[in-house]
Formats: structure tokens, sequence, C-alpha cells
């Protein structure tokens, strides 16, 4: 069935490449699969890619792979808030990515147009000391001020999974990381630099929105080794509440998983009200806990996810727990990452299974537990 026969009906689902961001394949049709389970939750018809030529009768709900650039776009799209998508919408590059985590560096470091020094004012206390760039030269400045007390870590705003990122010692070793940095993407969307920590636990804390299912969640993230000897982004473990993040925070949880969320949500709602022109039905924050070169422990949010990610299919099992049992109110959701031949267990939701960018066997999918 073409999009337009689909879409014949009424409204559909579909999934939104940028032509501007590259995705691995396996990532966009990990995309792909989430979207037509979401089709699902909501009782629509999956119609694929998105065809600007298709002429649906109604706005379709799209499952973008990235977060939308530019709001204009969205509103052309014919998204006008939550209920049109999947993942978010942001007025500037910038925004989509780690680099809003951290201030500039001092008063002559470039800002882009669109930055907000009252965002990095209000999440300060929740993040770990660092600074953001968009000049190489701020960068070094940063650097060189954030290795006077330890080690530091690089981060290219577009690297994903822990990719893009070096762990910097000394100004030889800035210098070569920097130098090693595209120029052009710093200017444009960034780049962050970040105290590095030891014994680090990774937290994530979320919130998702699909129709009038609405849910909240706190888990850790897993590593695992690819078959290159990688170790690399394993899935997440979640306890996900029917509900917002007041839900969330009303369940009985470790004071650290309640730490991660006061964080998250301090994050969160500084954003919403700090740039103009955010939207986000799905909205993802990574939140870590480790010690300082000091040995002191220290919290903070590392960055955003405004888009489909790799707690998802987590996310999506959650939902169709949530629909299928109007009753239960608390349920316990992995998403897994796993390479090699292993089979998936009995019952799990299985949304990918093929090569990853390596050509390599990956496998990503879902449990769920009940549990009130």
């Amino acid at each position: 069935m073409s999009n337009a026969q689909a879409a014949r009906g009424g409204r559909v689902v579909v999934v939104y490449g940028q032509a501007s961001v590259h995705r691995a394949a396996h990532d966009h049709e990990t995309t792909a699969a989430l979207a037509r389970l979401l089709a699902d939750i909501k009782g629509l018809p999956f119609a694929g890619e998105y065809d600007a030529d298709a002429g649906y009768p109604c706005t379709p709900y799209f499952v973008p792979t990235d977060t939308l650039i530019g709001v204009d776009r969205a509103q052309s799209l014919g998204i006008a808030g939550e209920d049109d998508l999947f993942g978010g919408v942001v007025r500037y590059p910038f925004v989509a990515t780690k680099s809003i985590s951290h201030p500039l560096v001092d008063e002559r470091a470039r800002a882009p147009e669109g930055w907000s020094q009252a965002f990095a004012g209000a999440v300060e206390a929740v993040v770990l000391r660092g600074y953001t760039a968009f000049d190489l030269d701020d960068g070094h400045r940063a650097g060189i001020e954030l290795l006077r007390t330890g080690r530091l870590r690089i981060k290219r705003a577009l690297g994903i999974g822990g990719h893009g990122q070096d762990i910097v010692h000394d100004q030889r070793e800035l210098e070569a990381a920097l130098e090693g940095t595209d120029a052009d993407e710093v200017w444009r969307y960034g780049i962050a630099l970040e105290a590095d920590l030891d014994d680090v636990t990774t937290y994530s804390v979320g919130y998702a929105h699909v129709d009038d299912l609405v849910l909240a969640y706190c888990g850790t993230q897993r590593t695992t080794r690819n078959l290159r000897g990688h170790d690399v982004y394993g899935g997440s473990d979640l306890v996900v509440a029917r509900g917002d993040f007041d839900a969330l925070a009303g369940l009985d949880l470790a004071d650290d998983a309640r730490r991660a969320i006061a964080h998250a949500r301090t994050y969160d709602d500084a954003a919403l009200r700090c740039f103009d022109g955010l939207v986000a039905s799905r909205r993802n924050y990574d939140v870590v806990s480790g010690n300082d070169p000091a040995g002191r422990l220290r919290f903070g949010v590392l960055e955003q996810s405004w888009r489909v990610g790799g707690a998802s299919g987590a996310e999506v099992a959650a939902f169709r727990a949530f629909r299928d049992d109007p009753n239960v109110r608390i349920v316990c959701a992995s998403s897994v990452e796993a390479y090699g031949d292993a089979a998936p267990p009995d019952g799990a939701l299985v949304y990918y299974r093929g090569a990853d960018k390596h050509g390599d066997t990956l496998t990503k999918y879902a449990r769920i537990e009940r549990v009130r």
C-alpha cells in the first residue's frame, strides 16, 4: 500500500527523516519499527516514510528520527504541539544537542543566535562543571580552565551513545583533541567540555506522551561490548509510572534515583521555560553520578534527548502495558541492544534484528514486567 492510499482513511503514522541529518541504517530502521508499534498503540495505520506529495487528508502523526530543527519547518508539516509527534521541535540546531548543558567560558566567547544565558544559570547546580564552545579558540580556553581541577571529557555535539568523545589529561591532549574536531560543526552545533568522573552510574529519566497515555520513568543504563571489542550502549532498565513526573516522584525509590529525577526535572523545566519554540512529547535526560578527582560524589545532567532514543523500546512496551490494562500503574521495562547470535528471551518485543554500521549482527528488544 502506498502512503497516499493509506492516508485516504484519515490520520496515519509516518517516519520523518531530515535530509540534513545522516543516521546509520539500523537507527533509521529502529525508528520505523517503533513508529509501527506506536501506530498500533494509537489505533492508526502505519504509512511508512513521510511523502510530501501524498496528499494526506489530515496532518500525519510524525515519528522523526531526530529532533526537528526549525519551528517554521514543523509548522509547514502541520505539527502544532505534542499530539502531532513522538519527539521534539527546537528553533535552533544547537538546542537539540548536549551543547546547551554548560555556560560559555567567558564574556569574549562566541554565542550563537538563540543562546540562552538564563538557561545556563538555571541548570548550573544540576550539571557537572563544564563549558560549551562555539569556536575552537573558546574551546581551548575552556579546556585550560577545566584542567586546573583534573581531567576532562570533550564531547562533540553530534556524538551519540558515547561516540565522539575524548578524555583529556593535559594541554597537549587538549590541543590534539581540538585539532581533530570539525570547526564548522563546532560553529553550528557547539562542543561540550566537562569534568570527567570515576565509578560512574548513568541514569535515564524521562517523560513521554501518546494520546491520553502519559508515562514517566527512572532507571539505569547498561553498556555492552560489540563484536569489535568496544564498550557501547547496551540498554536501560526502567521503573515506569503511569502519569507525569509527579507520579514518578511519588514512587518508593532509592535516594540516588530521587536525586537523579530532581536534577532532570530542574533541567526539563528550565528548557521549556528558556527555549522559545520547544515542543517535546518525548523528553529523556541522562544523569550521571560518580566521583571527582578528590573522591567527592557528583551528580549532573549530561544531556537531553527529544527524539526516539535508546530507551524508546522500553517506553513503547510500557505504553502497550498501560493501554492493555488501565489498572496497571507501574511497570518495570527494559530495552536491550545485544550483539551476536544470542536469541531474545521468550515474550520479548523485538524491534530490530540486522546489521549494525559495521555489518555485525545487532538485536534490539524490550522486556516488560507488570508490577501493580
